[in-house]
């Protein structure tokens, strides 16, 4: 189940900065990279803050 959520919360995070970005301005491009490497490095250290809030949250594996 956390999984999914953080896929979806990374996926979401990822469409708004872009369409921020085409309708807003193109900085918002920045947070998409944002994301995107914090996804790297989450596949690197398999450490991600989202899975963390979540276990704070009380939302079970």
């Amino acid at each position: 189940m956390k999984n999914r959520i953080v896929r979806a919360v990374a996926g979401s995070f990822v469409l708004i900065s872009l369409l921020l970005a085409v309708y807003v301005n193109i900085n918002w491009l920045w947070f998409t990279a944002f994301v995107g490497a914090n996804l790297l490095q989450s596949s690197i250290t398999k450490w991600c803050l989202m899975e963390d809030i979540l276990r704070k949250l009380g939302v079970k594996d």
